[in-house]
């Protein structure tokens, strides 16, 4: 086999990332953008010792999981993945990734994965959505010309799917809402209109960077963030006033200023412009301020299956202590708290734990208690609010995508829980660390993947893990792997 080859397959399964599996003569070749049971003609790109890469060419005869993407920037934009595949064939790519990860990074053999639990809504379902600002637009089809050739664009939407040089230029995103599209496009015109700079990071000169919108989907509360270089109060305002005066109702405006070159939608000040800087919204009985950095689960209505399921993993007490770890605004928190005697919760960012401590009040929840710090250092170093907290019956987990610190998952298994939830958005680091807690003592009981993000590869899975010899209810929900074609 060779570069450049085309070959002619039938593809299989579905495989981590996105991809999917084909195979010659038993060798397997990964491929972009196709669905099992397509027929395809592929071009190879890549041949490794174990395996090869091979871009579709034609769909010879497509699958019948095979769908038309409803969106024109499918197969361009870097965000939507799969609209191409039906829903329930989604739903099986994000078991199989949980599958192989738990059985290639975690050497788990004959793995039990539960069926993925589904998203009510497979469009128009996040409540925040991000923008680029870019003077590298991406040329979509038709629009390459001579005369466009080394010429900056205007851009403002999405990066390129693995080009983080090159932005498309979008009108509309079929994930938030269609309101939110109304204001990206006025955001647009505004811009272009006024002839504001795009940021280079170069240079390190211009002025726009992001636009990031939040959305309370059970409360119809609106946050604008515009992420700019430098402080002009005066661009600011009338933007806001621009907005205010097409979208009345718009809860709040935020001008977030980030000096430094890391390309991300956060910054050293922000200034408001209009409202209170926050939205809330609702999850459950609960409802939980939320500001311009502040995490919160991206999927509202999802967000309540997830926490349902963490309660019923839980397995909660009454005399329960619980720790959760990377708590953020607190919404887990604070979900949980009327089943338990007290909850503890560890954020590294000080405006979360901000968040947290408010939320809690707002809801009058009296029995949360939220400490800022690096959790490495609370958990082997800082540990004196062990004492005062006691102990933890039941740990929550849920790290960012890099997973937990070694040293963290030592110290977890050392304060020997009964029973740990963990929640990922990634499942190959969830992988690795479960890993390291079986080697501890402990057992894995269930694992659901549930999906957050419809159209796209990323999946979260919850494990439930629980101390050998543990008494409790036994409240595993799995059924045994299967391949999906």
């Amino acid at each position: 086999m060779k570069r450049g080859e085309e070959l002619e397959l039938t593809v299989e399964n579905f495989a981590s990332e996105g991809k999917c599996v084909a195979r010659r003569d038993g060798f397997v070749i990964f491929v972009p953008d196709a669905v099992p049971g397509d027929t395809v003609r592929i071009r190879v790109d890549k041949v490794k010792q174990n395996f090869a890469t091979g871009k579709a060419v034609s769909i010879l005869k497509p699958s019948p999981f095979r769908t038309t993407p409803p969106c024109k920037y499918f197969g361009v934009c870097g965000g939507c993945t799969w609209q191409h595949a039906q829903y329930e064939a989604q739903l099986q790519l994000k078991r199989q990734t949980v599958i192989d990860a738990f059985e290639r990074i975690g050497g788990f053999k004959e793995i039990e994965v539960a069926p993925t639990l589904p998203s009510d809504e497979i469009y128009f379902y996040r409540n925040k959505i991000e923008f680029s600002f870019s003077r590298q637009r991406w040329l979509l089809d038709g629009e390459f010309t001579a005369r466009t050739l080394g010429r900056e664009e205007f851009a403002l939407g999405f990066h390129h799917s693995g080009r983080y040089d090159r932005v498309v230029d979008v009108d509309a995103c079929l994930l938030q809402s269609e309101l939110s599209n109304e204001i990206l496009l006025e955001v647009k015109e505004f811009c272009q209109s006024k002839g504001l700079e795009v940021y280079d990071s170069k240079k390190q000169s211009g002025y726009l960077r992001f636009l990031v919108i939040r959305e309370g989907k059970n409360t119809g509360e609106r946050m604008v963030n515009l992420v700019t270089f430098d402080d002009r109060p005066a661009i600011a305002s009338a933007l806001c006033q621009h907005l205010l005066s097409r979208f009345p109702t718009l809860t709040t405006f935020v001008n977030t200023i980030n000096s430094r070159r890391a390309q991300i939608a956060t910054g050293e000040v922000g200034r408001v412009c209009h409202g209170p800087g926050t939205i809330t919204e609702t999850l459950g009985k609960y409802r939980f301020r939320i500001s311009a950095n502040s995490f919160f689960q991206t999927n509202t209505k999802q967000a309540e299956k997830l926490f349902e399921l963490v309660k019923r993993l839980g397995d909660f007490r009454s005399t329960d202590v619980v720790y959760d770890l990377y708590s953020g605004a607190g919404a887990l928190s604070i979900y949980v708290s009327d089943e338990v005697e007290k909850v503890v919760g560890i954020e590294l960012v000080q405006s979360s734990v901000s968040d947290a401590a408010h939320n809690a009040l707002l809801n009058g929840v009296t029995n949360c208690h939220f400490l800022q710090g690096d959790l490495k250092e609370r958990l082997t170093r800082d540990t004196k609010w062990v004492a005062e907290h006691g102990t933890p019956d039941v740990v929550l987990i849920d790290p960012p995508r890099s997973g937990m610190h070694p040293k963290v998952v030592q110290s977890v298994a050392r304060l020997l829980p009964s029973r740990i939830v963990y929640v990922s958005c990634n499942p190959a680091t969830q992988a690795r660390d479960v890993r390291s807690l079986v080697a501890a003592g402990y057992s894995i009981e269930c694992i659901q993947p549930l999906d957050l993000f419809p159209q796209t590869s990323h999946v979260e899975s919850v494990v439930r893990l629980v101390q050998k010899g543990w008494k409790g209810a036994v409240l595993g929900n799995s059924v045994k792997t299967q391949n999906f074609y």
